[in-house]
């Protein structure tokens, strides 16, 4: 489909949908979102004003432009956002059609039960569907997903302190068992395409000043969001 676009960010991050067929005034912009997991589609915005009766209202913006803005995304807004134009109840053109996928780090241990000498398992999922589910889409586009250290190296699979498993294109965890130094380390998830980096999302481990046990913060993500329009010479 011409004029699709593909947007990654991390969970927790804010947002920027564009709407590419954008007229004069957003008076006349209309926001769906196709919730491929619960075969139905949710009218966002209506005539350039958000519905109340949707459960992402309080999240959820108008850019000047007629994008859509959405605050603290979750793993559970991935899907397809559509941007369509209505002057006098017709159609005007082509939709937008943005496609997002939002990358998901979590941790298989509580802040309390994480300290030097304990083990620690990160699980990075990136949520994504496209009429092609995850592991088939990033499979054909040659998306990959990747643990590495706070210099950007690949953390490989034959590095005696990490065991890396992939379950799946979509998922890739990262074990490993805690040491004394691990104080402030990061060990960062990335979606890669080619040699681009298209999101990321960081695990830091932060030792308290009044207490000798590690905690985890949330992850953080280090990259700004970006976007890979569609390559329409594939069949």
């Amino acid at each position: 489909v011409s004029g699709v676009e593909h947007v990654f960010i991390s969970s927790g991050e804010n947002v920027h949908l564009p709407c590419n067929n954008a007229l004069h005034d957003c008076k006349s912009t209309t926001w769906i979102y196709n919730r491929f997991r619960h075969s139905a589609t949710v009218e966002l915005i209506r005539d350039g004003i958000k519905k109340k009766d949707t459960e992402s209202y309080e999240r959820l913006s108008l850019g000047s432009d007629c994008s859509l803005n959405i605050k603290h995304i979750t793993e559970e807004d991935y899907g397809l956002y559509i941007c369509r134009q209505y002057e006098n109840g017709e159609l005007q053109g082509a939709g937008a059609y943005v496609y997002l996928h939002v990358l998901h780090v979590s941790s298989s241990s509580s802040q309390t039960e994480i300290s030097a000498g304990s083990s620690v398992s990160l699980s990075c999922q990136l949520f994504s569907f496209t009429g092609l589910y995850c592991d088939g889409w990033i499979s054909y586009e040659r998306i990959d997903l990747l643990w590495v250290n706070q210099a950007g190296d690949k953390l490989k699979i034959s590095d005696s302190r990490y065991q890396i498993s992939a379950p799946g294109h979509c998922i890739i965890t990262l074990n490993t068992t805690l040491l004394n130094e691990d104080d402030k380390r990061e060990w960062r998830c990335e979606v890669t395409h080619g040699n681009q980096v298209k999101t990321s999302a960081t695990y830091t481990l932060m030792k308290p000043a009044r207490d000798e046990t590690a905690t985890a913060e949330i992850p953080v993500h280090i990259t700004k969001p970006t976007t890979m329009t569609a390559d329409t010479s594939k069949p």
